[in-house]
């Protein structure tokens, strides 16, 4: 099993976690927050596999991401108390996911041999489509969509990402350094109220 396995597994995890989070909040029955823990955890990633020309999608490949998906569910609904109790618990899967997923989507599409803007492309479509299919199903303004710092955070981390493979032969740590980065450039961006909203001109 892979390092990079693992990490494609723990991101499916949390961000199933945040799917399910947000159908709790929206009072999803059962079966709704395994549809919506399901489509934010795998949907970025399907849509990548779909544009990349990869079928089946990954995730159909190999049964433990629906398991993963299914545990994540479970998790969340045995210690749903305790989650909620955490502060801005939403954020922390939302951005720990849009981490890992944006590094694991550009290596993939960087692995079929496609352009490195494209790469970056696709590693902020991994990484916050999934998301942006979570809010649209949950009748919320996508993430992406609003004066947030959320897909720039990814396309950013997908490029310290690439310039790291280039000066660097240690592929596991250029790997953690650019998912840290996407994860710091979020939580600062909502921190310290950064944007890219562009101001009406009067």
């Amino acid at each position: 099993m892979s390092w990079v396995y693992i990490i494609d597994i723990i991101g499916t995890l949390v961000f199933a976690i945040s799917g399910v989070l947000t159908a709790i909040r929206h009072k999803f029955d059962l079966v709704g927050s395994i549809i919506i823990g399901l489509v934010t955890a795998v949907g970025g990633g399907s849509l990548r596999d779909v544009l990349i020309g990869q079928a089946p999608v990954g995730w159909m490949n190999d049964l433990n991401y629906l398991y993963t998906i299914l545990a994540a569910v479970v998790l969340t609904y045995v210690f749903k108390k305790k989650i909620m109790r955490l502060p801005k618990s939403m954020f922390l899967f939302d951005t720990l996911g849009l981490g890992l997923f944006t590094i694991l989507g550009v290596q993939k599409t960087l692995g079929v041999g496609l352009s490195i803007p494209i790469a970056l492309l696709m590693g902020a479509v991994t990484a916050a489509f999934g998301g942006v299919i979570r809010d649209v199903l949950t009748n919320e303004v996508p993430l992406i969509f609003r004066k947030e710092v959320y897909a720039s955070a990814c396309i950013l981390g997908g490029l310290v990402f690439v310039l790291l493979e280039l000066i660097s032969v240690y592929n596991n740590i250029n790997m953690v350094f650019s998912m840290l980065t996407v994860m710091f450039v979020r939580y600062q961006s909502v921190k310290r109220g950064w944007s890219l909203h562009i101001k009406k001109v009067h």
